[in-house]
This record gives C-alpha cells, structure tokens and sequence, in this order.
C-alpha cells in the first residue's frame, strides 16, 4: 500500500496541475512556407509552459471571417484568432481581450499597432506589416521591346507598357484575380496610395470622403478604365488572387501583378520561381497622381478571445508569436516584413527586397482600403465584380457604396 501511495505521488509531483491546451485559428500555419515559424513559436512557448500545448486549426482564406464570427458569436471560438490589419481587425475588437499594459517589454519593439488599435487600447499584436507594390517580369518585358531596367514611374508610362503588352499579344499586362473581390483591395489602395492627399487618406479614414467624391471615383474609374483598355485578363472574376493569380505570374504568364511586400505573393517567392534577375518592382502610379507612393500598414496579427477560460495563457503564446526570436524564423523562411523592429535584415540579397525597404522608410501611406469597414469592404468586393463585368455604372457603384455604413 505504501509502494502504490509513494508511486501515485511521484505520478502527480511529475505531471502540471493544470495543463491546458490552446486553440489557435489562422489561415497560414498549413502553408508550407510559414510552417516552420509555426513550429518555433509552439516549441518555444510549450519548452516555457511544460504540460500546455498548442493546437492550430487553419480555416479555409476565403470563408475564414464568415467561421471565426459564427464561432465568436456562438460564445465559443479559439482562445486566439488571427486578423488583417485595418477594417477586419477592427470589425472583431468586440470579441478581444484589451492588451495594453499585458505586453511587457515587447510592447516598445512593435511597429504596425495602429492598425490593429482603436482609441480603447490596442486589441491585437502585430506579427507583420504589409503592403502592396506591382512586380514585373523583366524577361516579358524584353521579349514584349521594353527596357526591363525602365520601371513605370507614371500612369503614362504603365500605359506605354500594357500597350507594348497588348501589341505583342502573348501575355496579359497585369495580371488580377477577383473572384473574392480581393483583386479591388489591392487596386484600391494601390492607386489611392498616389493620387489621394495626406488630409484625403485622413478624411476617407474618419469617413468624411464620401465614395462619391472625385478622389474616390477616379479610383474606381481607373479600374473600370484599364479593363476596358484591356489591361487585365479576361475572366479575372473567376480567378481567386490566392494563389491563382500569382501562381500565373510565377509561371511568367503575366507581365505585372499588384503583389504584397510580406510573408506571400511578394519578392521572395517570385525571387525563387522566376529568377532574383528577371523580378523588378515599382510603385503603382495613378491617372494624374503625384509621384508614387507604397501603401503599407500594420499586416497580420493575434487577438485573444476574451471570453476564452485561458485568457492569459493566451497572452503569453501571442507574445511568443511576435517575439523576434520566433519572427526571425519567419522573415528568414517566408521573407515575412516584421512588426518586431528587432528583425535583421542583413542577409537579404534580394534587389527588388532592398528596393522596397528603402520605400519602407521614406515612401510609405496608409493602405485606403484598410481604413474602410467590414461592410465597406465586403460591398466593394461585390461592386468591383459588377464594374468589371459592366453591370453597373462608376456612378451608381460609389452610390452604392455611400449607402453601407462606416
């Protein structure tokens, strides 16, 4: 009796009190690029936390928002979610736990909390930032008798390209893919970054720019304006931006794409299937825009559920997960643009990466599309659809959009 007493306590001294485990929803921990940032942060956070565990449940991209509210509405969901930055994240503050003064340290070494802040306090933290810039094929452009090392600097000058694209007629000029209407954020916020004002970003921002203005329909008459011209390839509705459109571009079936500067669809993974010498990248320039700008924000980052039983717990693994230890791996694996300030970029060869940082630090404004609502956006998928398939007027698209509220 004494053996099996002695034992069963040598049982409970070994095992933790309270082991828990911890479900973690995203849209990126199966993809084969991120996987090993993925792996760190659990096996940095499971060494400090022995008995807890991590369990990711990655959701479909395309039906992760409709699932994670369906969930967070039941009173239920993970204990934390992955959001964007900007309209998405905000749309969930609801249901996050306020992190302010829970972040310790790490707190001074984020960039990108804006975005995921609202005057209550910051509700996420930031793993990345993101942006948009348009990457070319240098080989098309030689093959289509362009000067591959002459990027587009104006809306004239992308004109004379799609032209010599269009002439040659082997390739589509940009490629787009927009059968979730993501192909409109991109172009949104591309377009605006150069032909908007700083006070316009700020009034379309605090919702005083209505869609109706001319600075907003000049956005959406640009796009209407380059299907027509025949910028885009036919059938883009039908073609998802992830990954189909950037597969293609991947493929060399396309000279241009509007493509992100972080973690996806950006320099690295182009750097790798086409070749680091046939990749350029410029800025996308508007109709009558100023010089152009890079629309970047605070990218993707980790809420924690506030109603999850294991709340602070939480907090720590979102902390690993933006800690740059763990962020170095994923930066080195995915080329994912931190939010860590503390990540070193030292051994990017890349030229069209080098490029971008360097607008990072002087070249950047807000991503429009970002500052939008959930609602907003989810509008615009819709109307970008019709405005391609000539549905509906410039002018009746804005109307509508001035009826969904902020």
């Amino acid at each position: 009796m004494k053996t099996l007493v002695l034992s069963l306590a040598l049982v409970t001294t070994a095992l933790p009190a309270f082991a828990t485990e911890l479900t973690v929803w995203d849209w990126k921990s199966g993809d084969p690029a991120a996987a090993a940032y993925f792996a760190k942060a659990k096996e940095v956070f499971e060494a400090a936390h022995p008995g807890d565990t991590i369990s990711y449940v990655m959701q479909p991209n395309d039906q992760y928002y409709t699932l994670l509210g369906t969930a967070l509405a039941s009173d239920g969901g993970p204990d934390l979610f992955l959001l964007n930055g900007g309209a998405q994240a905000r749309a969930r503050f609801e249901n996050a736990l306020p992190l302010d003064g829970k972040l310790g340290d790490l707190a001074a070494n984020l960039a990108g909390t804006a975005d995921f802040s609202e005057a209550t306090g910051l509700y996420a933290v930031p793993l990345t930032i993101q942006g948009f810039v348009v990457y070319y094929n240098k080989a098309l452009y030689a093959d289509a008798g362009l000067d591959p090392a002459a990027a587009p600097k104006t809306w004239d000058d992308l004109a004379k390209v799609c032209a010599a694209f269009i002439a040659k007629g082997t390739a589509p000029c940009i490629a787009l893919g927009n059968k979730e209407g993501f192909g409109m954020e991109f172009w949104f916020s591309a377009i605006a970054a150069s032909l908007w004002t700083a006070q316009e970003q700020a009034d379309f921002a605090a919702g005083n720019l209505a869609w109706t203005s001319p600075q907003v329909v000049a956005v959406l008459q640009g796009w209407v304006d380059a299907n027509a011209a025949g910028w885009f390839p036919k059938g883009a509705n039908s073609t998802a931006k992830f990954m189909d459109e950037y597969e293609g571009f991947m493929r060399g079936e396309t000279g241009n794409t509007i493509g992100l500067i972080s973690d996806v669809a950006h320099w690295k993974q182009f750097d790798e299937m086409l070749g680091a010498e046939n990749v350029g990248v410029f800025m996308m320039p508007a109709p009558g825009g100023a010089a152009a700008k890079l629309p970047a924000a605070g990218g993707i980052g980790y809420a924690v559920n506030k109603k999850s039983p294991n709340a602070d717990l939480a907090v720590e693994f979102a902390k690993t997960l933006a800690s740059a230890e763990v962020l170095q791996v994923f930066f080195a694996d995915a080329g994912a643009v931190t939010a860590n300030t503390q990540m070193d970029t030292s051994s990017v060869t890349s030229e069209a990466a080098k490029t971008i940082f360097g607008w990072l630090a002087t070249e950047t404004v807000p991503m429009a599309h970002a500052n939008a609502s959930a609602a907003q956006l989810e509008e615009l998928h819709r109307q970008s659809q019709t405005l391609l398939n000539g549905e509906v007027s410039v002018a009746d698209a804005a109307a509508a959009m001035d009826k969904v509220g902020k």
